[in-house]
């Protein structure tokens, strides 16, 4: 893949600096010839790479194509720019037309000032029709592959520097998408699990659904596609899942990723959530913007935290915290993938947002017979069960969760091992419930 891409690179690089070079004697010889189809674009087989592959799939044209490797060429082949970085002699400093910025290391970073020189050099008609190559519905930044953000609040978008980003980059360079790096910039982990749905034991109506969400995972894009259904839809879907701690909400989002190949990110909500006016609506946008257009699920643990209802006016502090819900409320609706938000409580969840979600799935504590399995299934391999174990009596006596469960029987382990014996007594089950019952204050 590697080896594809770097001669797919080479003979787009090339086709590039001919771009550049054209434009420039039509500039300094003073016309305004248009580039296109006089420099066609190399020729392109899906065969040839994953960057080839990505043009021919979303049947880039040349202004796309040109777009996409102006703004790969100060990665892959950063002198080929230094044409655009020559100075005005009679002014001694950079052509403004050229567009541009420059980084630490004096190498030139392309600009949509840059991109619209080299496609239209001065036509102010061509100008104004490839200015909508940078619309935010335009494929290119649609995807998320190119970032137009202003280097300064006040500068005009001509002035944006043309930035591929770190996911697409790496994809082109060597096949693989790069997982977002955990931290301020994304505050999110990827969650995963060796576990499958025949591992997953909940009562019918909670499989019910979430088979509802895994079906529109799979035939949403095809329902929106009926006509006049996607004026009428929106592309993304939001869930709530309820019910006391340990009974498998992380689990069914996770196995919702595993079984639909979607990556699954657990927001971290010690990051999200800030005491300074505006920043918490400022760190969940860096996860929205990022997550746009990516198939992702994203999850929210203890939503209510983030979502919780909104209170009375009674202080400055009210109204904002008021504007913040609002603003995550907003943010969810217009977001074109899946969100789930997770909560012990459905009733700590603001009722506007309750309306706007398309599933409320209910998670409770396993009945008996679906905690025998759950037990059963807890103690596996080559270690004995002691005969004085009652699977059913286990479970009827003692209301747990599947985690906990889990918990009960990693206790359970440890005590064998701590003998040296491959065998599990009832005493051992017995303190590790008392245990999981101590964290909810019940005495055993």
């Amino acid at each position: 893949m590697i080896e594809s891409n770097a001669a797919f690179f080479t003979r787009e690089m090339g086709w590039l600096a001919r771009m550049i070079d054209t434009r420039l004697k039509t500039y300094f010889g003073g016309t305004t010839a248009i580039l296109f189809p006089d420099e066609a674009a190399p020729v392109v087989s899906s065969f040839e790479g994953s960057y080839a592959g990505f043009i021919v799939s979303n049947n880039l044209d040349q202004p796309g194509r040109l777009l996409l490797a102006l703004s790969l060429a100060p990665y892959v082949d950063p002198a080929l720019l230094d044409a655009l970085a020559v100075k005005n002699s009679a002014h001694d400093k950079k052509f403004a037309e050229f567009g541009g910025k420059y980084s630490g290391s004096d190498a030139f970073i392309p600009t949509v000032e840059t991109a619209l020189f080299i496609l239209a050099g001065n036509d102010l008609h061509l100008r104004f029709q490839y200015y909508q190559l940078f619309n935010n519905d335009q494929l290119l930044i649609s995807l998320g592959v190119l970032n137009l953000e202003a280097t300064g609040s006040d500068e005009p978008m001509l002035n944006s520097p043309l930035q591929i980003s770190g996911e697409y980059l790496e994809y082109f360079i060597t096949g693989h998408k790069k997982a977002p790096v955990y931290g301020d910039s994304f505050p999110a982990r990827p969650v995963t699990t060796n576990l499958n749905w025949a591992d997953y034991i909940a009562p019918d109506a909670t499989i019910s659904g979430i088979n509802e969400i895994r079906d529109w995972i799979t035939y949403g894009e095809a329902v929106l596609d009926i006509e006049g259904l996607r004026d009428r839809l929106k592309p993304g879907y939001k869930a709530l899942f309820h019910g006391p701690p340990g009974t498998g909400k992380t689990l069914a989002a996770t196995l919702l990723g595993k079984t639909t190949g979607h990556d699954v990110y657990r927001i971290d909500l010690s990051r999200i959530t800030s005491r300074y006016i505006g920043e918490t609506e400022k760190n969940l946008a860096k996860v929205f913007d990022r997550a746009e257009n990516k198939q992702w699920i994203l999850f929210f643990d203890e939503a209510d935290a983030l979502f919780g209802k909104r209170t009375d006016i009674n202080s400055s502090n009210d109204r904002f915290a008021n504007q913040e819900v609002a603003y995550l409320l907003q943010r969810i609706e217009e977001h074109n993938g899946l969100v789930v938000l997770a909560t012990n409580l459905k009733d700590n969840i603001d009722k506007a947002f309750l309306r706007r979600f398309q599933s409320v799935v209910y998670f409770p504590l396993p009945a008996p017979q679906q905690r025998v399995v759950l037990w059963q299934r807890s103690f596996t391999g080559n270690i004995r069960i002691s005969k004085g174990i009652n699977w059913l009596n286990i479970a009827q006596d003692h209301a747990l969760s599947g985690a906990a469960i889990v918990n009960v029987a990693r206790y359970s382990y440890i005590q064998a091992m701590k003998r040296d014996v491959k065998e599990i007594l009832l005493s051992d089950i017995e303190t590790g419930i008392k245990k999981e019952l101590h964290k909810d204050g019940i005495i055993f």
